[in-house]
């Protein structure tokens, strides 16, 4: 889960270095979508044909797109900061609260007491960074940001959504990389008409070719691989909060590889990230109903 957290926080940095600013952020996700849900698609196959529960992978397939949609029209009206913290930080939220009313799997104190800490940790990073639009998005319309948040918080749900579907059907014992291969593959068909609606000049440089390769294939492909094996013994819960790992990484190679400032609000975020996730990671007791039923 943490190896896929690390991947998903390189694609900022990987985008940085690769890609001119000025390539639009619908067109370079809706690139790394298409690439990464093919090679997820390819790697599982024929396993695909024979993953059950079809209603509910194509509402996961659609929650995986909207997801993407709703976080980025979010930030046009909210600016990233914002936008990156209500959506990365209301998914671990969204997800307890599904697997409570889905699974009647209740959460234990130590699990959302540390994924409070977590979400506080990932504000004070984004915050604290500070490289964009905090003060962007306070000259922006009240409406707007109002609107932002909304699609901010809709994104999570989204996230949470796909997070707690894919669970439920691993756990019935069908392979992970069939269920991420169904899920993903079919949004990279959803995505690919958005993709070619997009200026795709990007693509034909070195640069954005080998960034869409990247962030294809390391950051969704085999990040979402790695998700998915990870998913077959940590519950969904646990998942969502330890994915929180993201920004850390982000924030440490913005610093190390792009010679970015961590300024003291950052540091203390990344303290707080990081001690929780590890409490949150040790075992015991991540949701109530999984302890009693362990000790009968």
């Amino acid at each position: 889960m943490v190896g896929a957290a690390a991947l998903w926080g390189t694609s900022g940095t990987a985008g940085v270095l690769a890609i001119d600013s000025q390539v639009s952020l619908v067109s370079l996700t809706a690139a790394r979508l298409v690439i990464g849900g093919a090679v997820l698609a390819l790697a599982a196959g024929t396993a695909i044909l024979r993953v059950p529960s079809r209603g509910l992978i194509l509402l996961a397939t659609l929650a995986v797109v909207g997801f993407q949609l709703a976080f980025f029209a979010s930030i046009t009206r909210t600016g990233v900061a914002i936008g990156t913290v209500v959506a990365i930080g209301s998914g671990p939220v969204f997800t307890g609260l599904l697997t409570w009313l889905f699974d009647g799997t209740r959460p234990t104190p130590r699990w959302t007491a540390a994924t409070a800490t977590a979400i506080a940790g990932c504000v004070a990073l984004v915050v604290g960074g500070g490289t964009q639009t905090g003060s962007q998005a306070g000259t922006q319309a009240g409406s707007q940001v109002t609107a932002g948040i909304a699609l901010a918080l809709l994104a999570g749900l989204l996230y949470a959504l796909y997070a707690v579907i894919a669970s439920r059907v691993i756990r019935t014992g069908v392979p992970s990389g069939a269920v991420m291969g169904a899920m993903f593959g079919g949004s990279a068909l959803i995505m690919l008409p958005i993709l070619l609606l997009t200026d795709t000049a990007w693509l034909a440089t070195p640069g954005g070719l080998i960034a869409a390769v990247y962030l294809g294939c390391a950051t969704t492909a085999l990040s979402y691989f790695l998700y998915g094996r990870g998913l077959r013994t940590t519950p969904v819960t646990v998942a969502a909060t330890l994915a929180l790992a993201e920004p850390a990484v982000a924030t440490l190679l913005g610093v190390l590889v792009l010679g970015e400032r961590l300024v003291v609000t950052s540091l203390a975020g990344l303290v707080l990230l990081g001690a929780s996730l590890v409490v949150v990671a040790l075992p015991g007791g991540a949701v109530r109903r999984q302890a009693a039923e362990s000790s009968v």
